[in-house]
């Protein structure tokens, strides 16, 4: 009975419900508009926090609440900080920093910028291990100092050098790169100089929503400071949104999405999207909405949010010292996406997701299981040792060790390489490239016993290497070829030796007579093989080596499919020998699809006279130039983005604004080189004509200034000399200063050394020659036109150059 009651009830219930759906999808279907398909319009949304998101997310914010993105940044307090504050002294270069408790406050009693001790609270934290940093604030006079959560006044922020290890659980002091010394409070790598500070170093990858907000001094004359190793002026009003790395700093700003969720019908689908950016679409948008912070670049233009096009914002470092070695893999800090860019797995459309889990920001799986989730071969072709020939567990059993071998930075700090490549030593005998077996099968015992100690990984060793360690390289080199012989026995005939894009980068870069036709040959190439970085290195290096070739090598790219590589074309199109063809393809250029190539072009069309302009290019070119002003004003706190400004100015005529900029350059950085030259020259170059030295008893106004600029400027690249005296465009620098002093004799010397310590820079090599023409020393500048001419592998400007020298010598012997 109960059966054939329950029966009734389920056939009356289910033409209930099914009228029910009917209705619903009636009344939903009237809701609907005629753009219903139309994309969701999110270009005004406003960030809400993730307070917004935990109504409806509670189980990722769960899997976010603790991760690195959620500590990124953080208020200092008894649950955020984990360095031991109770009155721990850390030693470093002669100086006795504490580390002690003020009340609730965290202090720090070190050198701040006068050089004296003094104390400092401790405001913030970055990160969680395998280290955490310690800042401090620096309000200017009336801006008060706080640590509010989403404060939108903060003012200039500098991180400590004192850092604590979470692992190890001690402080240590971290040196910048390859900078042993101690370093003067007026130096910019000093922890209160710029290259510390937070507002324009980190801010934009530590926070939410991060604005920079500096103000430039009104008048930037009136602000120069009266010796040039003073605080630079100005002033940060900095904010964020959220503190850390938040929901909204990868999804977009989320109003338009919470809008929509509480509505009765939201009306979203796949099509429309959710009224957020759309990381599904593709692997490549989603890796665009990781790179800005995962990848070393320049900015083209401030303000990306996630869903815009990664090159509209950005342009990547691309494939050169001290970043990367030839071949590609890291040298410097790349943040992932340079290195990505180039494996096999991003051209197979891999994206970050299907490693790292995008809440948690840890690995989906564990140990080798990252790699096999994926390649899930028979009989476990790669997970064995029949594959690595080494002992299950050992360190060569590990995937990532052969395929994405890890180099320290931070002194703690273990990155991987995320080019995920195989490892080949027979590269490394070539082109003196790291391989992840080598790294393994250094020998200590071959080496100096005094000289271990500083050898305890495989990156110090090369390092010594490369700073020409005959003893070390004796070694890497032995290593490196027991290696390739063992990577023979293993694989035999199979063994993977395909031409490598390095090949040709490695061969440019040192002059090899068949670097042409090796990079035109790259440039040719498409895929895995050639990837695009690659592709835009090959043409930035193809102009090093031979500009003309360049030239003609950019006109082939023009149509590249990639962004970096249509930068670079533009770049390299002034170097073609048809101006008209190539002002016409820069000015095709100006109307590019990416931001980053539409600037490029903007800029090397100003390298050609405005008659060579068409008259139809006009307004594209003046939006382009407006799009590069923007994005050089992002960086007003810097005075390399004046300078910039400035020669911008000036190639357009614009005289006054250039002056402008380089004043504005000196105020807000007064110890950087270059803005006095350029502002002096520009000044000179303005000066009425000149009177006779009788009918006038003193210098003018604008000559004392000139004066005062190159007197600053020698002292400034006098001191930069002194500290980086092993870099050739310093001495360079220094030797055409000197020589505009009238120090001939102190500006051969410097230039001199310059085209030494650049034994491949034909320019260099020029310059030397051009002095000995000037001082009609005659048979040194026949030495010199014959080494640049060498150099430049016989260019044509250089054979003119010659056969000049070889007149002048002519006409001073009477010969």
């Amino acid at each position: 009975m109960f059966l054939l009651f329950a029966k009734a009830k389920l056939r009356s219930f289910v033409p209930m419900t099914r009228c029910l759906i009917l209705v619903y999808c009636i009344m939903l279907a009237a809701c609907r508009g005629p753009n219903d398909s139309k994309p969701f319009d999110i270009t005004s949304a406003k960030y809400l926090g993730m307070q917004a998101c935990t109504e409806c997310h509670r189980e990722i914010i769960q899997k976010f609440l603790g991760s690195h993105h959620d500590q990124a940044m953080q208020v200092a307090s008894e649950q955020t900080v984990l360095g031991d504050f109770s009155g721990v002294e850390i030693e470093h270069h002669g100086l006795v920093s504490r580390m002690y408790r003020n009340g609730e406050k965290y202090m720090c009693l070190t050198e701040g910028p006068s050089g004296q001790m003094e104390d400092f609270e401790v405001k913030y934290v970055f990160g969680l291990t395998p280290l955490q940093q310690y800042m401090v604030e620096f309000p200017v006079a009336g801006q008060e100092a706080g640590s509010t959560v989403g404060k939108v006044d903060l003012p200039r922020i500098q991180v400590l050098r004192l850092c604590w290890n979470t692992e190890a659980k001690k402080w240590f002091y971290l040196p910048p790169p390859d900078v042993p010394e101690k370093l003067d409070s007026h130096d910019d790598l000093h922890w209160t100089g710029v290259a510390q500070r937070w507002n324009n170093m980190c801010a934009e990858c530590h926070s939410t929503n991060y604005e920079k907000n500096f103000s430039v001094p009104s008048d930037p004359a009136a602000a120069w400071p009266d010796a040039p190793l003073t605080a630079g002026q100005g002033q940060y009003h900095s904010s964020f949104s959220e503190i850390n790395v938040s929901c909204e700093a990868c999804h977009g700003p989320a109003s338009v999405h919470v809008e929509l969720a509480r509505q009765w019908s939201p009306g979203w689908n796949r099509e429309r999207g959710y009224g957020l950016a759309d990381l599904k679409v593709s692997a490549e948008n989603q890796i665009q909405a990781c790179a800005p912070c995962h990848s070393r670049r320049d900015i083209v233009m401030a303000g990306f949010v996630p869903g815009n096009d990664y090159y509209d914002h950005y342009t990547n470092q691309l494939l050169v010292e001290p970043v990367y070695y030839s071949d590609g893999q890291i040298l410097d800090e790349d943040y992932v996406h340079g290195s990505f860019i180039q494996s096999k797995m991003y051209h197979k459309g891999i994206r970050c997701t299907d490693c790292h889990d995008p809440h948690s920001a840890r690995l989906k799986q564990d140990g080798n299981a990252v790699c096999t989730s994926c390649h899930q071969h028979p009989s476990a072709k790669y997970d064995t040792p029949a594959h690595h020939f080494h002992k299950d567990g050992s360190p060569g059993a590990a995937c990532v060790n052969c395929h994405m071998p890890a180099t320290t930075y931070m002194e703690v700090d273990a990155r991987r390489d995320h080019s995920l490549r195989i490892p080949r030593p027979d590269l490394s005998i070539q082109l003196d490239t790291p391989n992840a077996c080598t790294g393994c099968h250094l020998e200590p015992q071959n080496i100096a016993a005094e000289k271990r100690g500083k050898l305890q990984l495989y990156q110090d060793w090369m390092l010594a290497g490369r700073n020409g360690d005959e003893q070390v390289m004796a070694e890497i080199d032995r290593a490196n070829r027991w290696c390739d012989e063992a990577c023979d026995r293993w694989y035999g005939t199979s063994r993977r030796k395909d031409p490598h894009f390095g090949e040709a980068l490695h061969a440019g870069q040192h002059n090899d007579p068949q670097a042409v036709e090796k990079l035109r040959k790259l440039l040719g190439q498409r895929g895995e093989q050639a990837p695009a970085i690659a592709r835009a290195t090959a043409l930035q290096v193809l102009s090093q080596v031979d500009p003309a070739e360049a030239g003609a090598a950019a006109v082939q790219a023009v149509d590249d499919e990639s962004p970096l590589v249509r930068a670079a074309v533009a770049v390299s199109l002034p170097f073609h020998t048809s101006r008209t063809q190539a002002v016409s393809l820069l000015e095709g250029l100006l109307s590019d699809s990416s931001r980053s190539v539409r600037t490029s072009a903007a800029r090397s069309l100003l390298e050609f006279s405005p008659d060579q302009w068409s008259s139809s290019s006009g307004t594209a070119l003046r939006k382009a130039l407006d799009e590069v002003e923007q994005g050089l004003k992002y960086n007003n706190d810097r005075a390399g983005a004046h300078m910039a400004q400035g020669l911008l100015a000036e190639q357009q005529g614009r005289q006054q604004e250039a002056i402008r900029q380089y004043q504005a350059a000196i105020a807000v950085e007064p110890g950087v080189a270059g803005p006095r030259t350029n502002l002096a020259a520009l000044l000179e170059r303005n000066m009425p004509a000149p009177v006779s030295a009788a009918s006038r008893s003193t210098d003018t106004e604008a000559e004392q200034v000139v004066r005062r600029l190159r007197k600053e400027e020698l002292q400034l690249l006098a001191r930069d000399v002194q500290l980086l005296p092993e870099a050739a465009a310093i001495q360079y620098r220094y030797g055409l200063a000197l020589y505009v002093e009238g120090n001939s004799e102190a500006a051969v010397e410097h230039l001199i050394k310059a085209a030494q310590l650049a034994p491949d820079d034909a320019t260099y090599a020029q310059a030397v020659c051009l002095l000995f023409e000037s001082l009609q020393r005659w048979s040194e500048a026949m030495d010199w036109a014959e080494e640049g001419l060498r150099r430049s592998g016989g260019a044509s400007e250089y054979q003119l150059l010659k056969a000049r020298i070889e007149q002048g010598h002519k006409q001073s012997t009477g010969n």
